[in-house]
């Protein structure tokens, strides 16, 4: 199964990725370390990647469009509204992975 769309949250040190296939099924759920996040997607196919705007977000656009990814940032407020249960970085990026 491969992640045509992957939902990435990203925060200090740690980052969630939340990938889904292109029927919407779960593809793919990491934890990855700072040092981890572009080793991991220069081994992914290249497919789009949603990250919820924030300080750094551009920096992490860039070297993912670098790597040949499709990258959208999402404003925050759009994240906040959908989320089900307490915000946390999982939900976020399971977000991000299924927003249209």
């Amino acid at each position: 199964m491969q992640a045509v769309t992957i939902g990435l949250d990203i925060a200090k040190s740690v980052f969630q990725a939340h990938g889904v296939d292109s029927t919407g099924e779960v593809a793919l759920r990491r934890r990855l370390s700072r040092s981890r996040l572009l080793e991991f997607f220069e081994k992914q196919a290249r497919c789009l990647i949603g990250m919820e705007a924030c300080a750094s977000a551009h920096f992490w656009a860039r070297e993912l469009s670098r790597l040949g990814h499709t990258v959208r940032l999402i404003p925050p407020s759009y994240v906040k509204a959908y989320l089900k249960r307490q915000k946390n970085h999982a939900a976020d990026g399971r977000f991000e992975a299924n927003r249209p």
